[in-house]
């Protein structure tokens, strides 16, 4: 044979070598569709390296999976779908998985919630844990247990060297946090788990501690090291509670990560050696929208990029913590060598340093560095609040448009261009310092799935259709078929309601022209879970509701309610709520939460209770039942409770409401009823946040107001008080004295 035949001969034999040994690989790799539960389970039995299991499309009810192997390195055990997006687990369902190098993909959670404490846990038991796995491509979509208190996670991480990468997670709406990375064991620490390119989709307000996106550790184990790597995210709109990442472990690195309109910051909560670097802040002024926090040792806070962080106190742009001299476990530990550069904040107000400052946080940080960040503020204002000694840090090198309170900052005249993924820096030199613009940043398309689409911003009460109704049987009609964006539009004329209105939809019902309602029932509206209601252009009359103790215009579900809602009152009068005692406007439920009341321009006369009853959370465990309460424009005349009853209890800082706010109104013969428990025309109890402006009080009862947690702000300006007290601020926790602005006000 010749050599030219014979190096044809072998390649044609090595060929074919390949060929069989890449068949008899094939061959050996086994897939197993399955249709049920049983069959699933039976697969699994059978499982071995390079395996899989394909479950077939369409719904999976209530089901728990649980998912075990032994995979390699190079050929891994995978449980994936027919479809990406057409396998949907519904009902009391959750999956389990504990092994070696296992692969999940393409599930959606959806119309459900798990009936254990998670919906994916990267461990079966808690000997048996997951090692070298990955979830990726699936969806958990408002899958939340529908007792709003009733705590899980959505995805619990167990094991080590794990990753959870490409998901879409969006809408917990019950207490708990979305995904955590859990320490629990000496299986579970130092763990090097990676959490990228994940959608965080928006997170409702809580109102209360539990509602982090993200944590890895806690406190009870925060002394260890975790080693855990989050990396470019995007968390979108997460506004559940005060920490958005809430860090309580040691050595993990928070990277790439982008942040939009979340309420909240990363919070270096607990553990040391932390880094966090180029990550991008985008606040768009939403209110409480805030950057880092920064608490215990050798933290590194490194080319991070914030702008238009509206968040003060604990929710600022920057905050560096106090601590508790010798603090448990469980409290605040000394800020001790941190390292703050290259840093730019544009546009956003507040720098808290020292932050928390008083008796038992009156520990300062120390050894600690801030050099080469940019802060950009226009107008020009100074943007730091120092609450204690900050000597212990050391400012160099930095660069401001504004003179700052502090040392170690240039001034200049800066002028800020934008690169294509909307950084601002500045058009002149300033080599090495602020955020690097030349750093990627991860878009919105590059995380989560591809084909299951991201949340979008609306209006609960964009109009999406009218409907005329002529009649009371239109009008209840018209609310049972309801769609969200629905406004009923009622003809002139009077309409006597049989029956209760049930709101499960965002919807308006407005009075075209002189339109009367009238009712025979407790109550004429309920607000059931995923309802809002804007009424408007109505008179609202009692007159006919029955002989009651505790009627009301509207109320809430009796039942949980895990989706926030809003009211909207505009242009309207409500009359003659007296036929018994404690007739409220609005009365709600525990366990329910507004995002928004408002009451504008509206006439509300002759009541037996209060106009808003807000105040069932009373378990003081910092829970509250609405976040903001605006009032303007607005008549009271003759109401024998409170005008408004708002509690939030306890001491708890993990969230920022309720926020209060009323002004050009008028209360008369308000909150003097000798059914008035608070004896208050208005009545807050731990409201953060109140502007009381430009009002007139007659003949009625004080207002009272209770400071609580946190630092409240209280502005009591130009009002007028008739025959009326002047208002009562109790500082129930605070031995410094009162906080609020009580001032320009005009009393007869």
């Amino acid at each position: 044979m010749k050599v030219n035949e014979l190096n044809t001969w072998l390649l044609q034999v090595s060929t074919a070598l390949i060929l069989m040994s890449i068949g008899a690989q094939s061959v050996s790799a086994k897939e197993f569709l399955v249709s049920t539960v049983s069959e699933f389970d039976a697969a699994v039995e059978k499982l071995e390296p390079g395996d899989g299991i394909v479950m077939a499309n369409g719904e999976w009810r209530d089901v728990e999976l649980v998912f075990t192997g032994k995979g390699t390195a190079d050929k891994d055990i995978s449980l994936t779908v027919q479809t990406p997006g057409e396998v949907l687990i519904t009902g009391k369902s959750n999956l389990s998985m504990a092994g070696e190098y296992l692969l999940v993909s393409g599930l959606v959670f959806k119309n459900g919630y798990t009936p254990t404490s998670a919906v994916i846990s990267y461990r079966i038991t808690p000997e048996h844990v997951a090692n070298n796995s990955r979830v990726t491509q699936v969806v958990i979509d408002n899958f939340s247990n529908p007792e709003r208190y009733e705590t899980d996670y959505w995805v619990a991480m167990y094991g080590k060297n794990n990753r959870f990468d490409h998901n879409h997670l969006q809408g917990k709406n019950n207490k708990g946090v979305t995904l955590a990375v859990r320490l629990d064991s000496d299986l579970s620490r130092e763990n090097h788990h990676s959490i990228d390119h994940n959608y965080f989709g928006p997170r409702e307000v809580l109102g209360s501690n539990g509602g982090e996106t993200l944590r890895v550790g806690t406190s009870h184990y925060s002394l260890s090291n975790s080693f855990t790597r989050i990396q470019n995210n995007v968390f979108d709109r997460c506004d559940g509670e005060l920490e958005i990442i809430s860090i309580k472990s040691g050595s993990n690195i928070i990277e790439g990560n982008v942040f939009l309109s979340s309420r909240g910051t990363l919070t270096l909560r607990h553990g040391n050696d932390n880094l966090v670097q180029n990550n991008v802040f985008f606040g768009g002024s939403v209110p409480h929208t805030g950057g880092i926090r920064v608490i215990n040792k050798r933290q590194t806070i490194h080319n991070n990029y914030m702008e238009a962080l509206a968040g003060y106190r604990f929710g600022g742009a920057l905050v560096v913590m106090n601590g508790v001299p010798n603090s448990p476990i469980n409290r605040y530990h000394q800020v001790d060598g941190a390292r703050i550069t290259n840093n730019s904040i544009i546009n956003s107000p507040h720098i808290q340093l020292a932050a928390g400052s008083d008796e038992e946080r009156s520990a300062v940080p120390v050894n600690s560095h801030f050099e080469n960040n940019l802060v950009y503020i226009t107008p020009e204002k100074n943007v730091f609040t120092l609450y204690d000694d900050v000597t212990g840090i050391t400012f160099k090198d930095n660069l401001s448009n504004s003179q700052q309170n502090i040392s170690g900052f240039s001034v200049k005249d800066l002028v800020l261009q934008k690169t294509d993924s909307n950084i601002l820096f500045p058009k002149q030199l300033t080599k090495n310092v602020g955020f690097d613009p030349q750093t990627p940043v991860v878009s919105i398309n590059e995380v989560g799935v591809d084909w299951y689409e991201k949340s979008k911003a609306q209006s609960k009460f964009e109009i999406q259709r009218r409907i005329k109704v002529d009649s009371e049987s239109e009008l209840v009609g018209a609310i049972n078929s309801a769609q969200d964006g629905d406004e009923i539009h009622l003809s002139p004329g009077s309409y006597r309601l049989e029956k209760i209105l049930d709101v499960k939809k965002s919807l308006s019902v407005v009075g075209a022209g002189d339109v009367i309602i009238s009712y025979e029932r407790p109550t004429l509206f309920v607000i059931h879970d995923g309802g809002s209601l804007r009424l408007s252009g109505l008179t609202i009359n009692g007159k006919n509701a029955p002989d009651n103790v505790g009627n009301s215009v509207i109320r809430t579900s009796p039942y949980s309610m895990l989706k926030n809602y809003e009211l909207v009152i505009e242009n309207t009068k409500i009359i003659d709520l007296d036929v018994n005692r404690h007739f409220n406007v609005l009365n709600v439920a525990k366990s329910t939460m507004a995002d928004s009341i408002t009451l504008k321009q509206v006439l509300i006369t002759n009541v037996s209770g209060a106009v808003l009853k807000l105040n069932k959370e009373t378990d003081d465990y910092g829970i509250f039942n609405a976040d903001f309460v605006t009032i303007e424009d607005s008549t009271f005349n003759k109401i024998q409770g409170a005008v408004v009853e708002l509690y939030r209890g306890g001491t708890d800082e993990s969230t920022f409401g309720p926020h209060f706010a009323v002004s050009n109104s008028a209360f008369t013969e308000v909150g003097r009823g000798r059914k008035n428990a608070s004896k208050a025309a208005l009545h807050l109890h731990g409201v953060q946040h109140t502007m009381i402006v430009h009002n007139r009080f007659e003949n009625s009862a004080p207002i009272v107001i209770d400071h609580t947690v946190g630092e409240p702000v209280t502005h009591i300006t130009k009002n007028s008080f008739v025959d009326s007290a002047a208002p009562v601020i109790s500082e129930l926790f605070s031995t410094s004295g009162s906080t609020a602005n009580i001032s320009d006000n005009k009393y007869n």
